[in-house]
Formats: C-alpha cells, structure tokens, sequence
C-alpha cells in the first residue's frame, strides 16, 4: 500500500480534520509527511515539491503557506492534494503537475510536450542579451532598421525566444521546432506575456522552416544533446516523462548541433552571433567545429551557474 494510502488507513481522521493520533493534519504537519514520502520515494527536494504541490491544490502562492502553517486542511483540500502527491511520487516532474515553470522573468505553461526549461538555459540567454548590450552585433542590424533578427531554433517552451523578445529590443524573433505540440505550447506562452506580435513561430527541424536567403544577426539554441547511450544514466523524470525529441541526438549527442554549425553561416549576417547550449563534455568539440568552418572568429566557451562549460558563442567573420 503506497504511503498516501496508508495515511488514510492508519490515520484515518476521527472527524474534524484530526487523525486518531489526534494530531490536526495541518499544513505544516501535512508538508513534512510529504516531503519525507516523496524522500522515500527517490525525489530528492521532497520538502520544496511538496509546498509547491500542496500550494497548487490550494490555489495559493507557495509563500503563503508560511503564513499558515497551524491551519488545519479540510477533508476537500486533503482529497485534492492527494492525487497530486502520488503523481510526484511516480516521479512525473513536478513542472507537469503543477502545470508551469519559472524562467528568468517568465511563468511559462509547461506539460509533457515540451522539454522543462532549466537554469542553465537561462545563462544561454544571457549570454546573448549582453552580446546585444555590448553594440558587438550593430553592422548586421543596421540593414533590419532596427532591433535586428533572432532565430531560435529547437524553442520549446519558446523559453529562449520569448525571453529574448521580452528583455531585448529585437525587431523580430523567429522561433522554429520539428514538434507541432512544442509550438503549440509557446504560442500559448508567447499569448499569455503578450509577446505574439514579435515571435514568429514555425515548424520544422533545423533549416527547413527559414526562407529562402533569409538570415539573422543572432542565432541561438538549446537543441537536443544527451547521446542515446546515456538514457539508462538519466533521472526518471528526464528519461519517463520528456520528450525524447527534445533530449536525444545520436551516438555522440551531436547530430544535431554539427549540422546547424555547418549551416550556421549561410544564415547570419557579417557581425552576427551562434549561441549554443551543450551537454557536459561537448563544449571543446562544438567550439572546434564551429572554428572548422573558417567562417567564425574564434569560439569562446562559457560556463553555466555551475562552473562546468555550458554555451559556445562565436561572431560570423565577413567572406
């Protein structure tokens, strides 16, 4: 009998919310059961998850729970948390329980279509917004008459993209993905921030979805990069619940990111940057393709918040 169950068996309450331990099933009491259950069960930030759940099933801010820790739960708000418990413990990520993932200045709608959106793809998008501060890539968008052109490719959430239109003053952001479901997703993102009118979603994987000559003063992307013989190494809730499209790419984890490298510079305009994010232990060979190419000065390497090699950037030289 899983844990929730024996709760119910062996603490079953005796009327007025307290069980026959006569302990009231408060707030705080039910958070530290939870968090020690989902503990058991493998998921390592019971305590956290367990707050965000319990606030989901009371339709309240994670934060406000502080506020009432001594508040008994009523037997409705028992039975709504319940399920979401037994969820997170059948290791389903939290983000798709709860519906939504927290990404730099965003709240973005995220569910089993899409890759959850992680810290380190945050740094990626910085990298670019600082690229952009610094004036590095102003002789590609004079010829756009404004913000200049960015193409995501891989987007996702549009986690990239819609941080990109949101914090920087692109003229338009192009936002690609080989999964109709993903684009689905973002534009429901990019409706909610009210972004719409600067992404431009479109389906197809790597090159296909651009026009014709069409080229852009940034390309970025966060592309699948965990090799396939890594699968039996990841999380359950990587390995059970994402989208395989969005994680895997061949033996090396490469046969994604050599192709966009080699077409990179057909697509960016003189001055115009490649932002890749890699897995651990990709970054040295992304960059030493990249410079293969003869078409980029020289790559740099950037770290994510962890210290470990994460973004490979490099500018389209003129020729």
């Amino acid at each position: 009998m899983s844990g929730v169950g024996r709760t119910a068996e062996s603490e079953r309450d005796s009327g007025g919310g307290v069980s026959n331990t006569g302990e009231p099933w408060t707030i705080l009491r039910m958070i530290l059961w939870s968090a020690e259950y989902l503990k058991n069960k493998g998921v390592e930030t019971g305590r956290l998850d367990a707050e965000w759940l319990l606030a989901t099933a009371l339709d309240v801010e994670r934060l406000q729970l502080y506020l009432q820790y001594d508040r008994p739960l009523s037997s409705e708000e028992r039975e709504a948390f319940k399920p979401l418990l037994r969820r997170r413990a059948g290791r389903e990520p939290l983000q798709y329980i709860i519906g939504r993932t927290g990404f730099r200045q965003l709240e973005l709608k995220t569910d089993p279509r899409v890759l959850i959106p992680r810290p380190e793809t945050e740094v990626l998008v910085q990298e670019v917004l600082d690229w952009a501060s610094a004036g590095a890539g102003s002789v590609g968008r004079v010829s756009d008459g404004g913000g200049g052109r960015v193409w995501d490719m891989g987007t996702g959430t549009g986690a990239v993209a819609l941080s990109l239109a949101a914090e920087g003053t692109w003229t338009r952001v192009v936002a690609t993905d080989v999964s109709a479901e993903a684009l689905s997703v973002a534009a429901d993102n990019a409706e909610r921030h009210d972004l719409s009118g600067l992404v431009e979603f479109r389906e197809g994987s790597l090159f296909e979805p651009l026009e014709e000559g069409e080229q852009f003063d940034v390309i970025v992307s966060n592309p699948p990069y965990i090799a396939d013989g890594e699968k039996g190494e990841l999380q359950p809730e990587v390995r059970d619940w994402e989208p395989a499209e969005a994680l895997f790419a061949g033996e090396d984890g490469l046969d994604v990111i050599r192709p966009l490298v080699a077409g990179a510079p057909e697509r960016l305009l003189s001055g115009g940057l490649l932002a890749l994010e890699c897995g651990l232990g990709q970054a040295e060979r992304v960059a030493a393709d990249v410079n293969a190419t003869g078409a980029f000065a020289t790559a740099r390497i950037r770290p994510d918040l962890a210290g470990r090699p994460r973004v490979v950037m490099a500018e389209r030289v003129s020729g």
